[in-house]
C-alpha cells in the first residue's frame, strides 16, 4: 500500500491563500431610471451600499441629464473571514431622454477602458499592484411592458454581450400576473434567440464528470471507490439540475424591496405590502430573486470571474494585439487595405472625462488648486512685502548711524584741530 506524499494539500494550501486574500466583484446594473436598480443592490447584499432617499432627492431637484453617466460604489463585505471587495457600476441617465441614440456608449467605452487599463497594467515591470475594475456581470433591467423588448434594448444587449457576462433581469416583476409574466419572458427569449444575443448560462457538461474507464482491470479499486464516485455522481446531478432551472428561469423576474414585513407566522420577511397581500422577495412562487442571487453570488460566483478572464478579457488582448502586429505589417509593407479589426488598433479614447460627475469633480479638484495658488501668492506677497519694509527699516536705521559716524568723525577732526 502505498502512503500519501502529500499532493492532495495543494487544494487545503490554495484554500487557505484564497481566504487570506480575499476577492474582487465587480458588477454592473443597465436600465431606465426607475426601475429598483438601487433597491435591487442594497436587497442583493443585505446592506445598504447606496443611499435610495437621497440620490431620489437629487435626481428630482436635478435637471433631466442628456448624457448616461457612470456612478462607481466600492465596498468591503465580510462573510466568515472571507472579504469580497464589491464594485458596483450604476448608469444613472441611461434611457431617459427622447433620443436615445447610442445611449450603450458610455457603457462599452467603460468596459472597454478597463479592459484597456489591465492590459496595460500587465505590460508594466513592476505588476506587484494591479486595480482590477474589469466588469465580471452586467445585469440589464428590463421595463415590465409586457410587450417585448425595444430597438435600444436589443441594440445595448447586443453590444455589451460581446464584451461581458450578459444577464437579462425583469424588474418589478410583482406589476404582471403570473401568465402575463410568463409570455412576457417568451417574447424575450425568442428575441434574444432571434438576434444571437449571449448571455450568460450555467454551465451544463456531464461529460467532465466522473465516470467509469472500461480500461481497469482491478476491481478492487472500483470497489472502494464505489461510494465517493457514487456521492460525486448525485453531486453532480444536483448540479446539473440546479443549472437547468436557472437556465429556465432566464430572464429572471426580481422583485426588490428593503422593508421587512410579517408573513403571518410571526416572521419577518423582505417584501413589498400591498392591500391584497404581501409579495415576499426570497418566495421562488413569487419572483426569481433567489435564483439570480445563487447564480451572482452562492454558485457561480467563480465561473463569473473566470469567465471574464479568460473568454471576454483575453478576446480583448488577442484582438488589440492582432490588430496592433497586422498595423504594423501594413505600415512595413507600404499597403493598407482599409478592413477593420473588431477591435481598434490604437488604445480606446477614454472618455470618462467627459462623464458630467467627473466633469464637476474636476472643476471642484480645479478650483480648489486655483484657491490653493491664490491663497500661496497672497501669503508670497506679503513675504515680500514684509521684506521691503524690514529693507527700509534697516537702510534708515544704517543711514542713522552713518549720519552718527560722519559726525564722531567731524567732532574728532576739531578736538585735532584744538590740540595743534
Amino acid at each position: 500500500m502505498v502512503s500519501s506524499i502529500g499532493i492532495s494539500n495543494l487544494p487545503n494550501q490554495r484554500f487557505k491563500v484564497i481566504s487570506e486574500k480575499g476577492g474582487t466583484f465587480t458588477l454592473m446594473v443597465c436600465g431606465e431610471s426607475g426601475l429598483g436598480k438601487t433597491t435591487f443592490i442594497n436587497t442583493l447584499f443585505q446592506t445598504t451600499l447606496k443611499p435610495v432617499d437621497l440620490q431620489q432627492q437629487k435626481r428630482r431637484q436635478l435637471p433631466i441629464k442628456r448624457t448616461v453617466e457612470i456612478d462607481i460604489t466600492r465596498a468591503i463585505l465580510e462573510e466568515k473571514n472571507f472579504q469580497l471587495r464589491v464594485n458596483i457600476i450604476d448608469t444613472p441617465g441611461f434611457g431617459d431622454n427622447v433620443n436615445n441614440k447610442r445611449a450603450w456608449q458610455p457603457l462599452i467605452d467603460f468596459i472597454d477602458d478597463q479592459h484597456d487599463s489591465f492590459m496595460r497594467q500587465e505590460q508594466q515591470p513592476y505588476r506587484d499592484v494591479k486595480f482590477d475594475l474589469r466588469v465580471h456581470a452586467v445585469l440589464y433591467f428590463i421595463k415590465p411592458t409586457g410587450h417585448g423588448l425595444k430597438p435600444l434594448d436589443i441594440e445595448t444587449m447586443k453590444r455589451i454581450s460581446t464584451r461581458a457576462n450578459l444577464i437579462p433581469v425583469i424588474a418589478k416583476a410583482d406589476t404582471l400576473t403570473q401568465h402575463e409574466l410568463q409570455i412576457f419572458k417568451s417574447r424575450i427569449r425568442q428575441v434574444i434567440e432571434a438576434q444571437e444575443i449571449r448571455i450568460f448560462t450555467p454551465p451544463i457538461d456531464s461529460t467532465s464528470f466522473v465516470s467509469n474507464d472500461p480500461n481497469k482491470d482491478s476491481t478492487e479499486s472500483d470497489n472502494n471507490d464505489n461510494n465517493g464516485i457514487s456521492q460525486i455522481l448525485n453531486q453532480d446531478a444536483a448540479a446539473i439540475e440546479h443549472a437547468r432551472q436557472l437556465i429556465e428561469s432566464m430572464p429572471f423576474a426580481i422583485i426588490g424591496s428593503e422593508n421587512k414585513y410579517d408573513d403571518g407566522n410571526g416572521n419577518l420577511v423582505s417584501g413589498r405590502k400591498y392591500p391584497w397581500g404581501l409579495v415576499e422577495v426570497e418566495n421562488d412562487t413569487h419572483c426569481d430573486f433567489r435564483k439570480l442571487r445563487s447564480l451572482l453570488l452562492r454558485t457561480y460566483l467563480l465561473d463569473l470571474i473566470l469567465t471574464t478572464e479568460e473568454i471576454h478579457y483575453e478576446t480583448y488582448r488577442r484582438l488589440r494585439l492582432e490588430g496592433s502586429s497586422s498595423s504594423g505589417d501594413n505600415n512595413a509593407n507600404g499597403e493598407d487595405d482599409g478592413s477593420s479589426s473588431a477591435m481598434p488598433v490604437k488604445p480606446p479614447a477614454r472618455k470618462l472625462f467627459h462623464n458630467p460627475k467627473f466633469k464637476e469633480e474636476e472643476n471642484a479638484l480645479k478650483k480648489y488648486f486655483t484657491d490653493q495658488v491664490k491663497a500661496e501668492e497672497q501669503r508670497f506677497r506679503q513675504w515680500e512685502q514684509n521684506i521691503v519694509n524690514e529693507r527700509v527699516r534697516l537702510n534708515g536705521d544704517l543711514e542713522d548711524i552713518q549720519n552718527k559716524v560722519k559726525k564722531l568723525e567731524e567732532q574728532v577732526r576739531a578736538l585735532q584741530l584744538k590740540k595743534r
